[in-house]
């Protein structure tokens, strides 16, 4: 039997960067995941018969959504849902499994680095038949559409069983439980010599992988431990939990603390690495040797071409704006192109799918490649263990001989949480407003060459994005960037990116804080941080 309930809108079910983000208690009203859940298949077309992809990282709620996805699915005519079992697909292997079986789409259950309770974070987001995010034609459909739904439908029936593999129908709608971790493990066997990899960890070299009590246990325990060798207990925190362990599941040095200071002590291992609530952001850490994830991205594409799914090369390196220029040196050298986005996965696949780009990063520690249409950390971790393999020298060496070769961006990013929005939107709008006199000024920075506000032409299909990040750069190449988040679920977040580059023969060893120290002050002399928001100090420093 198929339920029309009639239902009436909410106001703020918007998708942004990455879907939509609420706090679990919006979630939880009623009609509300079902509204945004109805507008994304009425904003769909051809989809009758066709397959849906489901999954999430196993945070508070995602079990009793993934059942209303299927009954919704189900009402709704689609022919087959795969769904990752007990609930649990990483965004990465949701890509991939959307890809490899030729699905219409898929719904990804996360608000990935976010944290996750009954108090915190949920999140829900399309990804289309690339196994990306939807681009923001079908984004922006979405939104329209929950302004002005007026039922949804729902079939009713017995929650399926997602826990046991095999196949159960909703109505004529086949459920297919799959194993979520096996056919993504088999895609990096695919692209990275495990050989190489197994035989340097055999003859000693130690490893330490935080999941952050997030979904990338499962896949961190099959590759690291059980395929490439590494003691049981490589893998920290490897069970998902559906608040994450208390912890916030955001690899950064505020939150992944613990692994830091292990990777800072004399008898660190020789490689730290982390993932997030999805799985699809890294943390890389050397024994002694932190590596930013601008730099992270730059040496990655440097040295691709030792692992023997990039050893033909790269067609393209893609970066977001606010992303350091480090990338840009590398593709120089390469000689290949460097395209420049907006903040978002979504841009990035559209470069992808025309083979402009092979590589992409963003600051905010997403990286991934062609393979499939989302950041992956877990892939990044295996690039660089790869790439010490072949190299046989430590992080902290690679990271040496890469500034020395490309000299080094001093980068870090300021982010000022949970600010009022009127505040947080007021200060962006006083920026703007004075974009056309800054240059040609001077302050703690130096002189001021251009000011902009970042607009983006995609050449795959000439759409254009405005208004995606306020950009400072000054006469010495220096920048600051000011961008307001679209990942939190309070308030606004206000992040400023702070960036110096210092050439090959420069100082190369400056701290980053001291380097940075003159645009810092800048940066509030700019926008008043201070005055807008009544903060001293940001909530999270990178």
């Amino acid at each position: 039997m198929i339920q029309t309930v009639s239902t009436t809108p909410f106001s703020d079910q918007k998708p942004g960067t990455s879907g939509l983000r609420k706090k679990v208690r919006v979630f939880a009203q009623p009609h509300y995941a079902e509204n945004f859940i109805q507008s994304v298949f009425d904003s769909l077309d051809g989809f009758a018969g066709q397959t849906l992809v489901v999954g999430g990282d196993g945070r508070y709620l995602n079990r009793d959504v993934i059942q209303t996805v299927l009954k919704m699915a189900a009402a709704n005519g689609f022919g087959r849902v795969l769904v990752g079992q007990g609930g649990i697909l990483s965004t990465p292997a949701a890509s991939h499994l959307i890809r490899a079986s030729g699905a219409f789409g898929g719904l990804i259950l996360s608000a990935s680095h976010n944290p996750g309770g009954p108090d915190e974070d949920f999140g829900i987001k399309y990804n289309i038949g690339n196994g990306g995010p939807a681009p923001e034609k079908v984004t922006d459909a979405i939104a329209a559409r929950s302004l002005v739904i007026d039922r949804y439908r729902i079939a009713e029936a017995a929650d399926a069983d997602i826990d046991s593999l095999g196949t159960c129908q909703i109505g004529d709608m086949v459920v297919e439980i799959v194993d979520p971790v096996a056919a993504y493990a088999d895609l990096m066997a695919s692209l990275f010599d495990f050989d190489a990899i197994r035989a340097m960890i055999a003859g000693g070299f130690t490893l330490a992988f935080d999941s952050m009590s997030a979904v990338t246990g499962p896949y961190a325990k099959e590759i690291f431990e059980r395929r490439l060798g590494a003691p049981a207990g490589t893998v920290m925190n490897g069970t998902p939990l559906p608040d994450f362990g208390h912890h916030h599941p955001d690899p950064n040095l505020v939150h992944a603390k613990a692994l830091y200071e292990r990777m800072m002590a004399p008898d660190g291992p020789d490689f730290g690495a982390a993932s997030d609530g999805d799985g699809d952001r890294n943390l890389i850490i050397g024994r002694h040797c932190y590596v930013t994830p601008s730099d992270s991205l730059a040496v990655l594409a440097a040295n691709a071409h030792l692992a023997p799914g990039y050893a033909q090369g790269l067609k393209g390196i893609a970066r977001s704006m606010p992303t350091s220029g480090a990338a840009d040196r590398v593709a120089e050298k390469l000689g290949i192109p460097l395209c420049e986005t907006p903040t978002g996965w979504k841009f990035f696949g559209n470069l992808l799918d025309a083979g402009m780009a092979t590589i992409c990063g963003e600051e905010s520690a997403g990286t991934g490649s062609d393979h499939v249409r989302e950041k992956d950390g877990i892939w990044a971790v295996l690039l660089w263990l790869n790439i010490l393999a072949a190299r046989k020298q430590s992080v902290a060496d690679i990271m040496t001989e890469h500034w020395a070769t490309y000299g080094r961006n001093y980068y870090a990013r300021h982010d000022y949480e949970s600010i009022v929005k009127d505040k947080a939107d007021a200060l962006m709008a006083a920026l703007r407003g004075r974009l056309d006199s800054l240059p040609g000024t001077s302050n703690s920075g130096g002189a001021i060459q251009s000011a902009d506000d970042f607009a983006y032409t995609d050449p795959t299909d000439q759409s254009v994005s405005r208004n995606q990040g306020v950009r400072i750069l000054f006469a010495d190449g220096s920048r600051v960037v000011f961008r307001l988040s679209g990942t939190g679920t309070e308030g606004a977040t206000l992040r400023v990116y702070i960036e110096r580059y210092v050439g090959p023969d420069g100082d190369l060893r400056m701290e980053t804080a001291e380097a940075l120290a003159p645009l810092i002050a800048a940066a509030q002399e700019l926008a008043d941080i201070r005055g807008f928001t009544g903060m001293d100090r940001p909530s999270v420093i990178t």
